[in-house]
């Protein structure tokens, strides 16, 4: 149970003990501490394998900014492309540079990493940059950057330690691969890029550097974003091919260990051998491989077992009740160290704000995480929210379910005759329900944006009565909610086209 508001006890040094500085850790410190609790929050992250340091806010915070910076570097490629058409000349050949890219955005990770230290400071949040491991029930051993050792009590911990790009376990994966956390710490642009993996990190960063004019390959080893709505990751599948994105399917990486003198910069490419489904065994050239096969909850190494804080033993992910409460009843956990539960920076940051107001305001909302909007920013950008086809059929059933859909071409892709007709949303009604909708999903520009106000909406219970009667803005790609038909209806069936 939630203990009762304005509990605290002199027998430990602190209220709260935050272990991770992630978007879901800094949020329910600052709340706790805003709340005149004393609290300190560790966050030491180990580099990358590659050595790419981490800094405070986590991957959701910092990787997040890091995925915005790429596709906005791509998207504008593409624009200055398209400004011809709106009557803009160029006096010189436009190119890409890689490193003024890779500075900026580093300089902007970095400030933001200060500004969240001084913020911690200004809510009075004690902030260390150490290692924390749970040694008993309410003792926590820090160890700083010195390598010293002390030991600090706290009433009640909270795990926020978030996750990390996962490594297949084969020759070469840490040595000579990279994560999309590493990219921009390339020195280099990556050249030609084997993207191991279809996961949304995977698109994303397929779709990144093919956007700033390098060769990429995706090898995709299971479904297309899994969990996400299959027949809408099929449409972003096909705008990649169309637009010269190269797949392979059914294959498996096995080795990257050897240099090679093919590649395109000083140090030699990378050979990867891989072996398809028929078991026939290839070897390819590559500048880079881009491993984007899953992530793992850092979960492993905090001393969780020494307490009996039970986690998920296919995933490492804490086992955690509704009120984000572990099975040890003073410790919580919070973003994606959960198991079961969806992950994205703004829900963690909601979750740990009620989590420290029922712990000390005396609150008694719960976080919602159903019907949460996300996003994957594949050049086509696609954002979703609630359940996806599949899941709803076997939610509710099939004949339970309409679906209403249709492909639309937003306004400022008309005058450069770009991807017709691509463009795609689709609303997932329960029939029972007053035809309640149940799923919402959106691929086209800015689709992150346009979801989010319907996520409102949905948890509101938004039937698609309602959103009939809702009018939409013109000229704008949000209007599409007005063209939307049942999945039979004929005038949806365009083919996409391969103008792009």
């Amino acid at each position: 149970m939630d203990p009762p508001t304005g509990s605290s006890s002199e027998d430990y040094d602190y209220d709260l003990l935050v272990i991770g500085g992630g978007s879901g850790g800094l949020a329910v410190a600052k709340e706790a501490a805003g709340l005149r609790r004393k609290v300190l929050l560790l966050d030491l992250a180990a580099p990358s394998p590659r050595g790419t340091k981490r800094e405070l806010g986590g991957s959701s915070l910092n990787t997040n900014s890091v995925r915005k910076f790429l596709q906005q570097a791509s998207l504008l490629g593409k624009a200055i492309q398209d400004s011809q058409k709106y009557g803009w000349r160029e006096k010189e050949p436009v190119s890409h540079g890689w490193t003024e890219l890779v500075e900026a955005a580093q300089q902007q990770v970095k400030t933001r990493s200060v500004e969240l230290k001084k913020e911690l400071k200004r809510f009075g949040v004690f902030y260390l940059s150490a290692r924390a491991e749970i040694v008993a029930p309410h003792t926590v051993e820090v160890t700083d950057t010195n390598g010293s050792k002390r030991r600090v009590t706290a009433e009640t911990l909270v795990i926020a330690t978030g996750d990390s790009p996962q490594y297949p376990g084969i020759p070469g994966d840490r040595e000579y691969c990279v994560t999309s956390e590493d990219l921009l710490s390339l020195p280099h642009p990556p050249g030609r890029t084997l993207v191991v993996g279809g996961s949304a990190e995977g698109l994303e960063s397929a779709g990144f550097l093919f956007g700033l004019g390098l060769p990429v390959t995706v090898m995709q080893q299971h479904d297309l974003l899994q969990g996400f709505d299959q027949k809408t990751a099929q449409k972003i599948e096909n705008h990649m091919i169309v637009s010269g994105v190269k797949f392979l399917y059914h294959c498996s990486l096995t080795k990257v260990p050897s240099k090679t003198n093919t590649g395109t910069f000083p140090k030699g490419g990378l050979r990867a051998t891989i072996i398809s489904k028929e078991g026939q065994t290839i070897q390819e050239d590559f500048d880079t491989v881009l491993l984007a096969v899953g992530r793992n909850a850092n979960t492993s190494d905090i001393g969780l077992e020494c307490v009996g804080v039970q986690r998920s033993q296919d995933t490492g992910r804490i086992l955690v009740n509704e009120r984000d409460q572990t099975s040890v009843d003073h410790i919580y956990a919070i973003g994606s160290v959960q198991h079961g539960r969806p992950s994205a920076t703004g829900l963690s940051v909601h979750a740990g704000t009620l989590l420290a107001r029922r712990l000390y305001r005396g609150d008694s909302i719960l976080c919602d995480y159903s019907n949460v909007p996300t996003v994957v920013l594949t050049p086509l950008e696609y954002a979703a929210c609630g359940l996806s086809e599949e899941k709803a059929n076997v939610t509710f059933g099939e004949a339970s379910i309409e679906v209403y859909h249709s492909h639309y071409w937003p306004l400022e892709w008309e005058l450069p005759g770009r991807n017709k007709n691509s463009c795609y949303v689709k609303v997932i009604c329960h029939i029972p329900d007053h035809e309640r909708v149940v799923g919402l999903h959106v691929m086209g520009p800015n689709a992150g944006d346009i979801v989010q106000g319907f996520a409102a909406a949905m948890k509101c219970g938004l039937t698609k009565e309602q959103l009939d009667a809702t009018v939409g803005t013109h000229p704008g790609s949000a209007q599409v909610s007005e063209w939307i038909a049942p999945r039979e209806g004929g005038f949806c069936n365009y083919e996409l086209s391969t103008d792009v």
